[in-house]
């Protein structure tokens, strides 16, 4: 099976029921695909399509986009225009990192003046972070512990704390800012197992833990009791995949073009030539060398 889910692409061809793409369009492919007159779309959760998960296709069911030429399922619904203006390499983020990101802000249901710590400072935590500034965040906790994160955070995102939690527990740091008060939500795109917990304890009572981490390991996601408030703090725990769809594409991908929003900031290592490449960015994922945030490779027919 071939990997790879963010993409932007030329279509080569078309379906005869497809309407709204032509031979030769550049469009942005979403990570997730899902499809559209499914009973988990219809109860709007389109990205659990046929079960959990499951529209997330590429990779996961089927061939992904490291791959000279792959399949679009319900192409009129999954594909976007590509704007005028938006250039190809940043337009990859809209796949995968931006409406991850959007989507983990979005889930909180973020106030503005509202207090927002985000956890990881990887590509999503920084566009979750940025979702946040968007939406009206007055102080944001970057929680991370790597300081060229925090400073793309902060000049580029609207980060306006650095939360190091190799030095100190990430509740204790956000309790002493807060003067006992809590984070109103917290973001979570990163952590161990532990993290459920760790961000509850640190949580406003009404306040939303939104995460979008993929935990990978583990039989469970312990949250201490008292953290939680005997169950009975109105913390609220909200964990999702990121919608996909052409709408939701072609909307992110205008706060691209109109420059509200800029990810420039986070492709740190370009590579452009062919296929072979892509070996190289997945090492660079693996062993993450300095100053690295996210790969993007263009690939020349």
């Amino acid at each position: 099976m071939f990997l790879g889910h963010e993409g932007v692409g030329e279509v080569l061809q078309v379906g005869a029921l497809v309407q709204d793409f032509k031979e030769g369009d550049i469009v942005i492919i979403p990570a997730i695909t899902p499809d559209w007159s499914s009973l988990g779309a219809q109860r709007g959760y389109a990205q659990h399509d046929h079960g959990a998960l499951a529209g997330w296709k590429f990779s996961n069911f089927k061939d992904g986009v490291f791959a000279e030429k792959i399949h679009i399922n319900d192409a009129d619904g999954n594909l976007g225009h590509l704007p005028e203006g938006v250039d190809l390499v940043d337009a990859v983020m809209l796949s995968d990192m931006i409406t991850t990101g959007f989507h983990c802000a979005e889930q909180a249901n973020i106030k503005p003046g509202d207090r927002v710590a985000v956890v990881g400072l990887g590509p999503v935590g920084l566009m979750a972070l940025a979702g946040a500034n968007l939406m009206g965040a007055s102080e944001i906790y970057a929680v991370d512990c790597v300081p060229f994160r925090y400073e793309v955070a902060h000049k580029h995102y609207g980060a306006t704390h650095f939360i190091d939690f190799s030095k100190a527990p990430m509740h204790t740091q956000i309790l002493e800012l807060t003067k006992g008060v809590g984070a109103d939500k917290i973001l979570i795109a990163g952590g161990g197992t532990d993290i459920l917990s760790e961000a509850c304890s640190c949580l406003i009572n009404g306040g939303v833990v939104s995460n979008v981490n993929y935990f990978g390991s583990g039989a469970n996601l312990p949250i201490s009791r008292m953290a939680w408030d005997v169950g009975m703090g109105h913390k609220t725990i909200k964990g999702g995949l990121t919608p996909g769809g052409r709408a939701r594409m072609e909307k992110l991908a205008r706060l691209l073009q109109t420059k509200k929003l800029s990810v420039k900031p986070i492709i740190t290592h370009h590579l452009e030539g062919k296929f072979e490449e892509i070996a190289q960015a997945l090492a660079w994922m693996k062993d993450k060398p300095a100053n690295f945030i996210k790969p993007v490779v263009k690939i020349k027919w």
